[in-house]
């Protein structure tokens, strides 16, 4: 198994518990036509977990970075939200989430990289 392929479990297992640590951040991102914030937080954040751990097995690797990739093609929309409605001064520099926006691809081509 790759350092590569290790460092982006853990990556997604890390981000999925910060879905349970800081809900209120999720949900703040979130554009509001997306209904139910609070279920949709704790949902993405059990697919961040359980997907992240399922790419360390051989058997559902393939599966699992398919789902990788589907779920950062759902957020990419928070992601945007999050950059156009941000406050200035309040949370991420607006640098950083620009900078997001076209790491969602290399997190793509990462996940593709295991299919």
């Amino acid at each position: 198994m790759s350092m590569s392929l290790i460092i982006m479990a853990l990556l997604y297992i890390l981000a999925g518990i910060n879905h349970f640590v800081m809900p209120r951040f999720y949900m703040r991102i979130m554009p509001r036509y997306i209904p139910i914030h609070r279920f949709m937080v704790i949902a993405s954040g059990i697919a961040e977990i359980v997907l992240g751990a399922l790419l360390l097995m051989p058997e559902y690797r393939s599966l699992a970075a398919w789902g990788v990739i589907a779920l950062l093609v759902a957020i990419f929309p928070a992601n945007i939200h999050h950059l156009t409605s941000r406050k200035p001064g309040v949370g991420p520099p607006a640098w950083l989430l620009w900078l997001r926006l076209p790491m969602q691809g290399v997190l793509i081509w990462w996940a593709y990289s295991y299919v």
